[in-house]
């Protein structure tokens, strides 16, 4: 088995204002096309280039606490692979975690903070969950 790291970006996550004009402003002047999430941007699997990848765009009230515990208005998502290795190889070298691992049908997450107090998300995703959706996405 693979040795368990980061894959990619999965998702660009930040806090604003007033989130839902904010993000009809990236789609009236950027083009963005919205999805209940946000937005979502595919990409294609480099190994496997015939399988698509989404990366996620959202926007958060300026209240959120889902990057607390983090004063920082972002959050970025890293793609994983072998999220449980992963977990235990952070814990090994002493990277505490804010939370414990939970799974959904659309993946696996876990949420730590870096150095400087930047939340962290890290994702194994299920990408057949993705590809049965069909989400809107900017291509």
């Amino acid at each position: 088995m693979s040795n368990p790291k980061i894959t990619g970006l999965g998702g660009v996550f930040f806090k604003a204002q007033a989130p839902e004009k904010l993000k009809e402003w990236y789609a009236r002047n950027l083009g963005l096309i919205l999805n209940p999430y946000g937005a979502t941007f595919e990409m294609r699997n480099a190994q496997n280039p015939s399988k698509i990848k989404y990366l996620h765009w959202s926007v958060f009230p300026s209240d959120t606490d889902y990057f607390h515990p983090s004063d920082k208005p972002f959050m970025f998502n890293y793609r994983v692979q072998n999220l449980e290795q992963l977990i235990m190889r952070l814990q090994r070298i002493g990277v505490d975690f804010i939370d414990t691992m939970v799974s959904y049908p659309y993946g696996k997450f876990i949420h730590l903070l870096d150095p400087e107090g930047n939340a962290v998300e890290l994702w194994e995703p299920r990408e057949d969950f993705f590809d049965a959706m069909k989400i809107p996405t900017n291509k």
